[in-house]
């Protein structure tokens, strides 16, 4: 049996289960309470947590609040400058979140630094700064916007930073375990599965079964616009090789079609018809624009501290369950 920790001061984040002293022990424990995801960093606005106006997205601005705020994961974008630099950018372009203009492509690292992010007083940053500004204090998951993981890897271990990094890269039906290659040899790593990663949505499934069959463990899936036949057998799967369910409530178009949900805009209304019910369908990773909002939710109903976990014919209860988790059926 875990006890649970009511603080832990050195990494700012909500509480976690006694043993779990990195984020990413808690990551790969999903009887260890709802994690949440800032898309983007901490851009909107969270006047409770003293922040009444919004930050640049993807900016060490947005990281500090997040660690201020205590969210438990950042997504970042990663791009490459024409010399060969890695940055963080969403856009191809700078256009539209900084002073300039032009591709990341083609401006130098010199040039994309001497921008400033607009909305702020600081330029973007690089990857390398990032991650420095994030270890020990927050996981970064990064979103590549090109194929440069096996750069990427080493800047998160030139830095110190691989226990606190998630790569993530598509999983299709058949394919071997991506995260017992040896580019993810000391990172975590974790599959994205869309419709189209196998023939039909019953076969979704295996694609996480097979990846979840490795010789390094995966901490969770991140599910990609499913349908309700396609969520249901990917939650199934997860249960059984006791891996999270990730999935992102930004936009609106992708829960209408298999819970009914609107995303955040619902959420922000009415938190218990969209992320409520995600938590009780089996979610226990949410993506969002509002995690200031999502964290005071759960804890309200107090779904940051554990939940009862069961993968398909069993069950299985953390000491501490304050919340009812559905176990995959």
């Amino acid at each position: 049996m875990r006890l649970l920790t009511t603080t832990l001061a050195l990494f700012l984040v909500a509480a976690a289960p006694a043993g779990a002293n990195t984020f990413r022990q808690r990551l790969y424990d999903p009887a260890a309470g709802v994690m949440v995801v800032a898309h983007r960093g901490c851009h909107a606005a969270a006047p409770a947590h003293g922040f009444p106006s919004t930050a640049p997205e993807n900016s060490l601005e947005a990281l500090r609040r997040c660690i201020d705020i205590g969210v438990d994961i950042v997504e970042a974008d990663v791009r490459r400058t024409q010399d060969g630099a890695l940055v963080i950018m969403h856009d191809p372009s700078v256009n539209r979140t900084t002073d300039g203009d032009g591709l990341v492509s083609t401006l130098t690292l010199a040039q994309f630094q001497a921008l400033q992010l607009e909305g702020g007083d600081e330029a973007p940053p690089t990857l390398e700064a990032f991650l420095r500004a994030a270890r020990g204090r927050v996981m970064v998951t990064l979103h590549l916007k090109g194929p440069f993981a096996a750069q990427a890897a080493e800047v998160a271990r030139a830095t110190d930073a691989s226990d606190w990094v998630l790569f993530k890269a598509r999983a299709k039906e058949a394919m071997s375990p991506i995260a017992d290659q040896p580019l993810y040899r000391d990172v975590a790593f974790m599959p994205m599965v869309g419709e189209g990663a196998a023939r039909n949505a019953d076969q979704l499934g295996a694609v996480i079964t097979q990846q979840a069959s490795g010789a390094r463990a995966i901490p969770a899936v991140e599910t990609r616009g499913l349908r309700s036949r396609g969520f249901a057998a990917v939650r199934d799967a997860a249960g059984a090789a006791r891996v999270r369910v990730w999935i992102n409530t930004l936009r609106m178009s992708s829960w209408k079609s298999f819970l009914g949900l609107s995303g955040d805009r619902r959420a922000l209304r009415d938190p218990d018809t969209s992320w409520g019910r995600l938590i009780d369908k089996g979610v226990t990773i949410i993506h969002t624009d509002h995690p200031a909002q999502l964290l005071g939710y759960l804890k309200s109903r107090r779904l940051s501290e554990g939940v009862t976990i069961a993968s398909a014919g069993e069950a299985s209860t953390s000491s501490t369950t304050h919340a009812a988790f559905v176990a995959p059926r």
